[in-house]
């Protein structure tokens, strides 16, 4: 059977460097808001190497996925689902609280 999920920003980050890939779906999905997480990132970054993988981050994701929307009612869902698909993260905390969404933790690879 194929697995659909949502891929949370950390994991989306990690990912060339995740060691476990029975914890990714088959098929993997963005949303806008990681798209626009990432964006930030290049902005916010220290220095000029920090700036360059984060940018390299933000323009690979561009190129690989076609983010789901956040639309009205993705809005009206948030925090309930994710497009009737589990989301991997590489920080399962973050989603603590939140019964009706199904997580999937991805093991963080400097762990």
């Amino acid at each position: 059977m194929t697995t659909r999920g949502v891929l949370d920003t950390s994991t989306l980050i990690l990912l060339g460097r995740i060691t476990n890939a029975e914890t990714l779906p088959d098929e993997a999905y963005i949303t806008a808001v990681t798209l626009a997480e990432l964006s930030v990132g290049p902005l916010a970054a220290k220095t000029d190497q920090e700036r360059a993988a984060r940018q390299a981050h933000l323009q690979a994701a561009e190129a690989d996925f076609d983010p789901l929307p956040f639309d009205t009612a993705a809005a009206r869902a948030f925090g309930q689902v994710a497009n009737n698909m589990a989301v991997h993260p590489c920080n399962p905390a973050d989603f603590d609280g939140i019964d009706s969404l199904e997580v999937i933790r991805v093991p963080h690879p400097d762990h």
